[in-house]
């Protein structure tokens, strides 16, 4: 039987990415939707039916030829029998996602961590590539992460390994501003400067933003942290404290597992680039520990966006098997 293609998609709070992967692993069809998690379960399972859809005319495939369906999803996930056990941001509970969607299109469904499947896609296209061993940290509006160990996803015994975002930082501080999520994710670092803005401190982004401060995305930070005449001293301030914050976990990270390789990914690592990348690196050689763990690499996402999907396709496809 020759191979067949396999959908992967990344569902995220805000939007849906959908894919078509080849078996020689090309996206040869692709379609984006909003989420509109306030339309509830059926809502978004519609959209994701006909983004598939979409992507697969574009790709001149039609469904029932597709091999299967991997999909990232955010939060807690019973990996076993497909189920997202609470994801905060679509504000979903024990959501049976992998019978619901395969139901509607007829196909085998696999569900996964939507970080781990990005981090699983850069270890085999990406950034990661031949990497037996790695860390993936992605940044955006929270702070996920995947481990590759010995050359597959390693999941833990309670499945949830990689959660690095939840790693205490601070333990002293009261509770909301102790983990790396709460101090370093993109939300941190907007309401970190936020409140400094409000206490007066001068910011060049406030002629920008004037005080609708719900404007300040990833790429409004990087317009102003080291580039040229608008780069902006306050700015920079607070997220150079939150990439030395990030570059000290991750350093821990790669002590406790000895890991040569981290991949940094999301849309703020993505806004940002490579100044803010090596600005984490650096603080990960100095913190790490023995000396040989300072050759660590800290590497920028290469597959960006689409990381999510081709990790999800090829997960899919070498779950369900792809005749490859």
């Amino acid at each position: 039987m020759p191979p067949k293609p396999f959908a992967g998609i990344d569902l995220g709070g805000t939007n849906i990415q959908i894919g078509i992967v080849s078996p020689d692993l090309k996206l040869v069809g692709e379609a984006k939707r909003k989420t509109k998690a306030e339309e509830k379960v059926d809502g978004v399972l519609g959209r994701i039916v006909s983004g598939i859809e979409e992507a697969c005319e574009a790709g001149g495939i039609p469904v029932s030829s597709l091999g299967g369906i991997g999909i990232g999803a955010p939060g807690a996930i019973d990996l076993a029998k497909g189920i997202v056990l609470e994801a905060v941001n679509l504000r979903w509970d024990n959501v049976p996602l992998a019978d619901l969607l395969g139901k509607r299109l007829k196909q085998k469904v696999i569900v996964d961590n939507d970080v781990r499947v990005a981090v699983y896609g850069e270890n085999k296209l990406g950034a990661g590539k031949n990497a037996k061993n790695l860390l993936g940290v992605w940044l955006g509006t929270g702070i996920g992460g995947g481990l590759i160990l010995n050359g597959d996803l390693y999941y833990g015994h309670f499945g949830s390994s990689g959660e690095i975002g939840h790693t205490i930082l601070l333990p002293n501080m009261p509770d909301g501003i102790r983990s790396l999520e709460q101090n370093c994710s993109r939300s941190a670092v907007v309401d970190r400067l936020v409140k400094l803005i409000k206490a007066n401190h001068k910011s060049k982004i406030t002629a920008e933003i004037g005080e609708d401060y719900d404007k300040i995305k990833s790429r409004t930070l990087a317009r102003y942290y080291r580039e040229g005449e608008r780069e902006d001293s306050l700015v920079i301030e607070v997220i150079d404290a939150s990439a030395d914050l990030l570059g000290q976990a991750i350093a821990s990270a790669v002590t406790l597992l000895s890991l040569p390789r981290v991949v940094l990914g999301g849309g703020l690592t993505e806004a940002l680039g490579p100044v803010f990348v090596e600005r984490v690196e650096k603080k990960v050689r100095e913190v790490a520990f023995p000396l040989a763990a300072k050759k660590v690499e800290v590497v920028e996402s290469l597959l960006e966006d689409t990381a999510g999907v081709y990790g999800a396709a090829m997960l899919a496809m070498d779950r369900l098997g792809s005749g490859r």
